[in-house]
């Protein structure tokens, strides 16, 4: 996420997207996305997808 530096409220790449990208399990992304998400750094919204967390939260 820093190396991209993601904009807070942007969208986040799907775990399908980034697996392909990256060449590696889609469970293993969907581990990575959950830490994300864990340590406040991204917002999941149902139907919608994830979000880049505002700093500030």
């Amino acid at each position: 996420m820093d190396a991209r530096r993601f904009a807070p409220g942007s969208r986040f790449p799907a775990v399908v997207d980034l697996a392909a990208e990256f060449d590696v399990a889609a469970s293993t992304v969907q581990k990575a996305v959950a830490a994300l998400r864990s340590e406040g750094r991204l917002r999941t919204v149902l139907g919608q997808g994830s979000f880049v967390a505002d700093k500030e939260k």
